[in-house]
């Protein structure tokens, strides 16, 4: 596929969700919201930067735990915002009801060379980007939020959706962010992450495999503690549970993948 086709196609994809993600708030009535009614610019938000280690157990049959450090920024303005590895711009930020088109990375690695036996021959699997829409109303019990997203780099050429429940708690200098719901995830996301070809399979022995579409749950755990006027620290856990698609693939051997996350901020 060429450049400007997956271009083209991304854009269509991504109209589609919006105009459907549109339709579905109208519907709804958005707590009698204006349409596109936006907060206006916080000209103090606050930026804040820093580093966090990354500590990913795949659920792929691979040696030890993948270990990373990465750069970290937070700031939300009302207008635009960045939080970890996404960010995005808002449609529709009323207080109650936020509407916006964001970007992040997405998708799991997989690498031979850490791969157990016949497995070593595989291709190597990478992550991604996606881009795409996220609507989040809040409620007196929490946040209900939904995604879908699409890949543009070319990479696996997939499309991921989440329905998320999300709360918060707060005590003294501590927030915590409790949240679960379901991801899904199409047969191309699916065939590129866990499915072995018949060159892959041919070459290596190992059973070639072709998954379709998916549902998976996840629950999530992040924190924030502020240590002074400065500094912060955050940590986070998250586990997601594979689907039977998902770890049915002879790539993989446990049915959770587990991401941990421990970091420093400071704050401008």
């Amino acid at each position: 596929m060429s450049t400007t086709s997956k271009v083209s196609t991304f854009n269509t994809r991504i109209l589609l969700s919006a105009v459907t993600v549109m339709a579905l708030l109208s519907t709804a009535g958005m707590a009698n919201a204006a349409p596109f009614k936006n907060l206006p610019a916080d000209q103090d938000a606050e930026l804040s930067v820093g580093a966090n280690v990354v500590i990913t157990n795949s659920a792929y049959d691979v040696d030890g735990s993948d270990v990373r450090v990465l750069p970290s920024v937070f700031y939300d303005n009302n207008k635009f915002y960045a939080r970890g590895a996404q960010a995005g711009a808002y449609l529709i930020n009323d207080g109650t009801n936020q509407l916006s088109a964001y970007a992040q990375l997405a998708g799991n690695e997989f690498d031979p060379e850490d791969a157990n036996g016949a497995l070593s021959g595989l291709d190597k699997r990478k992550a991604s980007a996606a881009a795409g829409v996220t609507y989040l109303h809040r409620t007196p019990i929490g946040g209900f939020r939904g995604q879908f997203a699409t890949d543009i780099l070319g990479r696996n050429d997939g499309n991921l959706a989440r329905l998320t429940y999300l709360a918060k708690f707060t005590k003294d200098k501590l927030t915590v962010y409790p949240s679960v719901g379901v991801e899904w995830h199409d047969e191309s996301y699916n065939d590129y992450y866990y499915g072995v070809s018949n060159t892959e399979s041919a070459r290596t022995g190992v059973a070639a495999y072709s998954p379709s579409q998916s549902f998976n749950p996840y629950v999530s755990v992040s924190a924030n503690y502020d240590i002074n006027d400065k500094w912060a620290g955050f940590a986070s856990q998250t586990l997601d549970y594979l689907s039977n698609e998902q770890h049915d693939s002879p790539m993989v051997d446990s049915r959770i993948d587990s991401n941990t996350v421990v970091g420093l901020l400071y704050k401008f």
